[in-house]
């Protein structure tokens, strides 16, 4: 009573009084300098409360709450501030967010801003064209909306800039503090003074030093009896002091922290167990201390804690991912035992269980870099499963891990039938299994797009004559109309086969209008426009990936592709998946047609069975059949107009001027076209249907017929005029666009708004093409009232204004930055340069760059002049280039890009005289010596990209530009100065080739190997592109992925100055006899990579006409092919088949090619496509498995084997062999039944250590189900595992054992 009655004095007096109450006596602990922790008596268990709490009972000690803390509400008083928990939620992160996440975050961001922002412009554009009156207040909220999606993108860039910034700077030790990680209850509002004293407790902790702050937490640890929080919370902190100081952990005494991590591993609680497995993992830091923690025994919690029920899942992710760390530590892997990693196979086999997916990818891991271990464990049934039921959602990583097996013969052995890859195709070819949910089914279309985008994969599915693909194809046949589309996402996806544009209205039932269609083909159909591509040979771009899908083509062809795409459109010829089925068979004729030698291609044009067919029916039964070979004409045709169109409209917008035209009208084909030569009744009868005549409000005016006006009749001299005299047409348009009207300056920033600037650059461009318009032009108030609104920009001008037109909002959020595409019209023009220059506007332009706050103004300046006329604005261009801030030299440099990269038709005469792409190239050489590497990065790129027209080359070469200061930067540029022999001669001088041949010889070419495998890796794979770039943050160089880089050898032997020295040197006879040498081991990581890197560059120098004649010399090309045909490494022969496409991009190296009886592909006029392929696909798939091999695995697993284990003691004998019944299906049951009688009439054997260590190697060496394993580890009493794990004797607690009751018989479920 007298201790009941304290406790409740205690509470009721808060934590202040009771301590000054309350003597320290034995049995208690000294209490922290915060004074906050509870206070524990061994020898009562009386836990005081904080003050102002209740006396009603919290939670029980181990209950789980979202934060894994006791969520006791204080009545009153200030809440006291409170340790961060140990989780927030399920699945948190154990680490703080990275740069390259935040990143991730803010363009996710962006890219949901960006949606908003196109739907809302889109239904502000379906809006304008209805009822004013109905629509305005829809239209001002869809408005606001708009505002607001723009105010956050412009906010959201400017923080992913800022953020990539601080990326980039060098990186500083972090000096967060320790409990920064630690947050106020959710239960609780923060208040400023718990963040002060918070504030003040944090200075006090990192003025201490970490190891004394490591020996306090131990010393809390200590206390036993307290809530699970107070473990929870204290583990936290120890957490958090291994992230802030990583060396700490090697300085750890084991003996003192093993004991805390056993107490805390052995608690009932099951956050404490889930603390205690948190705090080891981060504690570990190499193998040895990896040792130091098994041998506290934690294989056996650890085995015990997975085996637990679905509501112990914190505790089970805990310990996986504890498991998880070894596989990070070097060697780790071997640490792993035998009996973890089978019940973590257990948990993979457990369809129902949560942790399956990362148990799964655990031992993807554990089968890449140890096979056999995981082979040992039964790893290969659960992998083989997720195969073939598609429930796996990484399909992607679980093919990479089995194509891993597949690549080399050493790991090959361990698929023991050779056609476990095949399982992923089961799920389309089972007609049962066919009809499972979409969701498995796109999980298995991901997983045989991996497969089929890889040489392993392909290769093992040559099995039997490509007999999955076959079956593959076959299913189009079922009726299954999900599996269907899949089906033919997957050829598209293996082919690389891009949708149309005109894709969506085919596929919906439309007709294909082929003249209208083409006709709206805008630039965004296909991509910013062609640029400049030298005709000489070698110089484009090598694409590799089209190689092998000329290879995967055949494949597909071979097994059927052409009749199961016809025989479907025959099925139903107007159906979306006929339709489907019609496009994809356009397309793959279109690709074979491309890429395909003529004796592959010749006869597929041809149906012999659809044509007979038509010739043996009557007219109404062979309709369906007469449909489709239109349908698929009308297709083709149409693929092939529509590429047509794409290469005449890219050779049209080639001008700078006309690459930044956006917002590009789309053209409707039913509506007739304005005539350019209209008589004048027409002419007049359009001017009064534009509605400006008749309206004052400009939204009422017919825009679409407006901008036809002006690109049409009005160019014509005497309609001009006719427009400027006898009407006042052209009054009110130009009256709509001057600055004091506030009608265009106030219209708002839409994606329909931009019309208005679009129709504003028309009309300036149609006046300064006759005298006349010039002449209406400098008259109208429209460039005065521009050039004084300019004016507010430069304090000097002594024009000022509390509400300038461009200001930061207004530009942003209104069409006042069009003002400047319409100036940009004019600078393209002399008559428009001295208009601007007449009202004063270039010295204006040249304080605007001054400014240093206004760097979206600037960009807009920049962004739409011309500077394609030698004239003012180009020195203000250089001042931009040199002085102002970096992200405006950034800016600048990339608009030298569409000057420095025209081709040759499109510039003009008055470009030709005044050099616009020898101006751009000598701006672009005073930027390689900018202070910035991201500013010189941008020149060299752009300079490498002008490098493709020789001329330019030569030009660039004669500036003579020093480039040693950007060491790898600059490296691609100086390569392509070896390909003429001005650039060589001129990099002799400096000492430059033979310095960059050697390193290229003794290393380089490993990384070049590297280098390639890792783009054609991306280029195969399904990431998504980020299609939320703006032009301006579009980077210079496409990532075209999968194409050949650059390579030494490959421009060296572009002159024959080059050839020379390549001989004298002697290297490409040492690749010769590295690729002959039958000595090198294809499976060595070294040898095949000095063998890829020697393959690579003699296809390098093969490639070129003048290198061909080392081919010839040393009869190389014959031991590439036995390569290719031979090689055990999958990835070794899909190396050499690249390499003899090189080769035959030269003439003489086609003949060569050919000579050894593989084909290559040839156009139109008999040169080389770079594309060969073998006479027989046979000789190219045909790997022999040995029968050796097997053997030798086999018998290596029996070796492995179990070997029987038993016990003197009849009972524990009895036990060990129901033990081992029980993991077969048959025995199970009666097993179980067997084993809870012997718990009833002998429970003291379950509290036998020495019969759990037997139990525990038996389910270590046998394949157990989750359900069992659980079942056969909580027949033992819970003592015997604190005596395995502390090494405690079994005598000490005997006694105790004898006097407690029989537990419940457990159950086998």
């Amino acid at each position: 009573m007298e201790r009941h009655g304290s406790t409740q004095i205690s509470s009721l007096l808060g934590d202040s009084n009771s301590g000054a109450l309350l003597k320290p006596r034995d049995g208690f602990q000294a209490p922290f300098r915060d004074g906050r922790e509870g206070r524990s008596l061994s020898n009562a268990n009386v836990t005081f409360a904080p003050r102002g709490s209740s006396l009603a009972q919290g939670p029980p000690p181990g209950s789980f709450s979202s934060d894994l803390r006791s969520t006791t509400l204080p009545r009153a008083g200030t809440p006291r501030t409170e340790q961060a928990p140990f989780f927030a939620h399920y699945g948190r992160r154990d680490v703080e967010k990275t740069t390259e996440e935040r990143q991730t975050e803010l363009r996710e961001q962006i890219n949901k801003e960006i949606k908003i922002k196109v739907g809302s412009e889109n239904l502000l554009e379906a809006l304008v064209s209805k009822n004013n009156k109905q629509t305005k207040e829809q239209r001002l909220r869809v408005e606001a909306e708009l505002g607001s999606s723009q105010r956050k993108i412009i906010e959201l860039r400017g923080q992913l800039e800022e953020e990539i910034s601080r990326s980039k700077r060098p990186k500083t030790p972090p000096r967060n503090r320790l409990s920064g990680l630690f947050q106020s209850s959710p239960a609780r509002s923060p208040q400023k003074n718990d963040e002060s004293m918070q504030d003040n407790m944090l200075a006090t902790q990192e003025s201490e030093s970490p190891t004394y702050m490591l020996s306090e937490i131990l010393q809390a640890l200590e206390n036993e009896g307290m809530q699970p929080d107070y473990y929870v919370e204290r583990a936290n902190r120890l957490v958090s002091l291994f992230k802030k100081y990583p060396s700490l952990k090697y300085d750890l005494a084991w003996p003192v922290f093993g004991l805390r991590i056993q107490t805390m591993l052995l608690s009932q609680s099951r956050e404490v167990v889930a603390a205690g497995y948190r705090v080891t993992r981060h504690a570990i830091a190499d193998r040895r201390s990896l040792q130091t923690v098994r041998r506290l025994n934690t294989d056996e919690l650890v085995v015990l804690s997975l085996v637990k029920e679905s509501k112990a899942n914190i505790e089970r992710e805990q310990a996986l991912k504890f498991v998880r760390a070894f596989l990070d530590v070097k060697g780790g892997i071997h640490e792993v035992s035998n009996a973890v990693l089978r019940t973590i196979v257990s948990i993979a086999e457990h369809h129902e269980d949560r942790l399956r997916n990362l148990s799964i990818l655990t031992l993807l891991e554990i089968l890449v870099r140890n096979p056999s271990m995981a082979v040992n464990a039964g790893g290969m049934a659960p992998l083989t499963e997720a195969l073939l039921d598609g429930s796996y959602q990484g399909s992607e990583s679980l093919a990479s891990a089995m194509l891993y097996l597949f690549d080399r013969p050493s790991d090959r052995v361990y698929l023991k039938s050779g056609h476990e890859i095949d399982a992923a195709f089961t799920i389309f070819t089972d007609p049962i299994a066919v009809h499972s949910s979409e969701e498995k089914l796109k999980s298995s279309a991901r997983l045989i797009t991996a497969l089929m985008n890889s040489w392993p994969g392909l290769f093992a599915l040559a099995n039997d004559g490509f007999q999955a693909i076959r079956g593959l194809l076959q299913s189009l046949a079922y009726p299954s109309l999900i599996a269907r589309d899949l089906t033919l996402d997957i050829m598209s996806a293996v082919l690389q086969i891009k949708a149309p544009s005109w894709s969506s209205s085919f596929l919906a039932g439309r007709r294909l209008t082929t003249y209208g269609r083409v006709a709206n083909l805008t630039k965004e159909n296909f991509g910013a426009p062609t640029l400049l591509v030298s005709e000489e040979e070698g110089q484009g771009r090598v694409y590799l990936t089209e190689h092998y899908i000329a290879l995967v083509l055949v494949v597909l062809l071979q097994t059927g592709l052409q009749q199961a795409l016809l025989d479907l459109i025959q099925e139903d010829v107007e159906s979306a998946i006929g339709r489907k089925a019609a496009l994809l068979h356009g397309e793959v004729l279109n690709l074979a047609n491309r890429l395909l030698p003529y004796t592959f291609s010749s006869n597929l044009h041809m149906t012999p069975k659809l044509m007979g067919s038509v010739g043996s029916q009557t007219a109404d039964t062979s309709l369906p059949q007469i449909t489709m070979i239109y349908q698929a004409d009308s297709v083709s045709r149409t693929l092939y107009r529509s590429q047509a169109a794409a290469k005449h409209l890219s050779d049209s917008t080639s001008h700078p001027r006309q690459q930044r035209t956006s917002s590009t009208r789309v053209i409707d084909p039913s509506k007739p076209e304005v005539d350019f030569d209209m008589d004048e009744v027409r002419f007049r009868a359009a001017i009064v249907e534009t509605q400006i005549l008749n309206h004052v409000k400009y939204i009422k005016w017919n825009w679409d017929l407006i901008e036809d006006i002006i690109n049409g009749p009005l160019k014509n001299a005497k309609r001009l005029s006719e427009a400027i005299t006898g009407t006042k047409f052209l009054k009110r348009l130009l009256g709509f666009y001057r600055p004091f009207k506030y009608r265009f300056s106030d219209a708002s920033n839409t994606k329909a708004n931009q019309r208005y600037v679009r129709v504003g650059v028309s009309l300036m461009k149609a006046l300064l093409q006759n005298s006349e318009g010039i002449a209406h032009l400098s008259e109208s108030k429209f460039l005065r009232q521009l050039g004084e609104c300019l004016a507010q920009l430069d304090r000097t001008s002594g024009f000022t204004s509390s509400t300038p037109l461009f200001s930061s909002w207004r530009t942003t959020e209104t069409l006042t930055g069009g003002y400047f595409a319409l100036l940009g019209a004019l600078s393209s023009n002399p008559k428009g340069l001295e208009m601007i220059e007449r009202w004063h506007m270039v010295n204006i332009f040249y304080h605007i760059i001054d400014l240093q706050d206004r760097d979206d103004l600037v960009e807009l300046l920049l962004g739409n002049m011309d500077f394609a006329l030698d004239s003012h604005l180009r020195v203000m261009l250089s001042k931009a280039l040199t002085a102002c801030q970096k992200p405006i030299r950034i800016f600048s440099t990339k608009l030298l890009r569409q000057y420095a990269t025209l081709a040759p038709d499109a510039v003009n005469a008055a470009d030709r005289l005044s050099n616009v792409c020898e101006w751009a190239i000598r701006l672009l050489v005073t930027q390689l010596y900018d202070p910035e590497v991201e500013v010189s990065e941008a020149a060299v790129q752009i300079l490498e990209e002008s490098c493709n027209e020789k001329s330019r080359l030569e030009y660039l070469v004669r500036c003579r530009p020093q480039l040693d200061h950007l060491n790898e930067i600059g490296a691609p540029l100086l390569l392509r100065f070896l390909s003429t022999s001005l650039g060589y001669q001129y990099l002799d001088r400096l000492d430059y080739i033979t310095q960059e041949m050697d390193d290229w010889y003794l290393g380089r070419n490993y990384s070049y190997v590297t280098l390639i495998e890792a783009s054609l890796t991306r280029a195969f794979s399904m990431l998504p592109q980020d299609a939320s770039r703006s032009s301006i943050n579009e980077p210079l160089r496409p990532r075209e992925y999968g194409t050949l880089p650059p390579h030494f050898y490959r421009e060296l032997t572009h002159t024959r100055e080059g050839c020379d020295l390549l001989r004298e040197s002697g290297h490409f006879d040492g690749f010769v006899r590295t690729i002959t040498d039958s000595s090198v081991d294809h499976e060595d990581s070294e040898g095949s990579m000095k063998l890829k890197g020697a393959l690579w560059a003699v296809g390098n120098i093969g490639s070129m006409e003048l290198g061909a004649p080392f081919l010839e010399e040393s009869d190389v090309v014959r031991w590439i092919i036995q390569i290719a045909e031979t090689s055990e490494v999958t990835t070794m022969r899909g190396t050499a088949f690249f390499v003899l496409g090189l080769i035959s991009r030269s003439l003489h190296g086609m003949e060569i090619i050919s000579e050894h009886g593989w084909i290559a592909a040839t156009d139109q006029y008999g040169r080389s496509s770079g594309y060969c392929l073998p006479p027989t696909l046979g000789n190219l798939f045909l790997i022999k498995r040995s029968h050796d091999d097997k053997a030798g695995v086999r018998g290596m697993i029996r070796d492995l084997s179990p070997r029987p284990i038993t016990d003197e003691d009849p009972v524990q004998a009895r036990v060990l062999s129901f033990v081992v019944d029980a993991g077969n299906a048959v025995l199970a049951k009666k097993a179980a039944n067997d084993l809870n009688g012997i718990k009833v009439r002998h429970p003291e054997v379950f509290s036998s250590v020495d019969l759990y260590r037997k139990v525990r190697d038996v389910l270590g060496s046998h394949n157990f189900r989750l359900p069992v394993r659980r079942f056969i580890l909580d027949l033992f009493d819970r003592s015997v595992m604190r005596n395995v794990v502390l090494d405690e004797e079994e005598s000490e607690n005997e006694s105790i054992r004898t006097q407690r009751p029989p537990q419940a018989r457990p159950r086998l479920p």
